[in-house]
């Protein structure tokens, strides 16, 4: 009797151990609301539903976010006068506040800041200044804290967008009106920049370089270009840390008759699906990725958020978080892992203007 109760309550541990290893990580979206100056703390559960934890009032336009290599600080840059990086702690226990945010450390930047990102290791914010035409490294402490810009450097007109990648060798900066994407070498010891050979990669004029991802397998870089709403196949040398254009497809509806707003794009975490934004239709446009060659097939449009400036994907591949500047809300879609297509779930009411997304996943 006792050995049969024994392997009953055996049983039923492991049902409950398996269910417990099979219940996906907790997921928590930040949200920049730019006019309300503040941040969106959300929880995004397995079934796609959002609430919000926390609202984290700050000093300025809040608009471009930023995650720490190991998920544990957000940056956020304020690009009202003056012009600062705020630096927050992200509380990783396992607790109802797993998630939210608090303010550690805040420090100057050279100007207001379109676009930034941390280097591999964690040590180095670069931060890339769309009116002021430059590029800046600032260092980040072990106390996870951004200091003030050490190297500050020019760039050609319209700095959009600063990429790292992945090896932690080198960086790309858009410049959406020289029609370029600059190449730089960098040295994660120093923190410092030097231009490649050749300096940039020219593209097509008038196309508006705005913002790059980079594909997991190494080899292609996706571009979205503002000005003509079209995005743009990158083959990249990993050694020399060179860019070179190879295709581009138009992102816009069939019979769109408008001016082209593009603004962002991401791919999926296994890089089989790429979705851009554009923000005269406020739609999202969803692509197959070729696992050989990198070229894209347009599956189709979803309509979104009016004016959708920023989405994310968040780190499981099943849930794109879109929020619209002039909607003022967020709507989450769940992400078919075969087709690529987008199924709308949820929307929520935010701040004023939200037009960024970084997603964390907690234990």
């Amino acid at each position: 009797m006792v050995t049969r109760s024994l392997s009953v309550l055996g049983a039923a541990i492991g049902i409950l151990l398996m269910q417990a290893c099979s219940t996906p990580p907790r997921s928590v979206a930040y949200v920049a609301n730019a006019d309300s100056r503040e941040i969106s703390v959300l929880a995004l559960d397995g079934a796609g539903a959002v609430k919000p934890l926390q609202t984290v009032p700050v000093s300025g336009t809040v608009m471009p976010l930023a995650l720490s290599p190991d998920q544990r600080f957000l940056y956020a840059a304020l690009r009202s006068e003056p012009y600062t990086v705020a630096s927050f702690a992200i509380d990783r226990s396992a607790g109802d506040s797993a998630g939210q945010l608090k303010a550690i450390g805040q420090a100057p930047l050279p100007d207001s800041m379109a676009y930034i990102a941390t280097d591999k290791t964690g040590r180095w914010l670069f931060a890339a200044s769309y009116g002021g035409h430059k590029l800046s490294v600032s260092p980040i402490g072990a106390d996870g804290v951004a200091g003030a810009a050490q190297q500050i450097l020019a760039t050609g007109k319209n700095a959009h967008a600063a990429v790292p990648d992945a090896a932690g060798r080198h960086l790309y900066v858009t410049n959406l009106g020289s029609d370029q994407v600059m190449q730089w070498r960098f040295d994660a010891a120093s923190g410092a920049l030097t231009p490649t050979e050749p300096p940039a990669l020219a593209l097509r004029p008038g196309s508006g370089a705005r913002h790059l991802v980079l594909h997991p397998n190494g080899r292609h870089a996706y571009l979205l270009n503002e000005l003509d709403a079209s995005v743009e196949l990158l083959d990249i040398d990993a050694q020399r840390g060179t860019l070179t254009a190879r295709k581009h497809w138009s992102s816009l509806p069939p019979g769109f008759g408008g001016k082209p707003w593009a603004a962002d794009l991401h791919l999926t975490p296994d890089g089989r699906h790429l979705y851009t934004s554009e923000r005269t239709t406020s739609t999202l446009a969803m692509w197959k990725v070729n696992a050989t060659t990198g070229e894209l097939t347009l599956i189709g449009h979803q309509p979104t958020e009016k004016q959708p400036r920023g989405f994310r994907i968040d780190p499981s591949g099943r849930w794109l978080l879109a929020v619209g500047q002039l909607s003022h809300q967020m709507s989450v879609y769940r992400i078919d892992a075969d087709s690529g297509r987008l199924a709308p779930q949820t929307t929520l009411i935010l701040g004023k203007n939200p037009n960024w997304v970084e997603i964390v996943q907690l234990p």
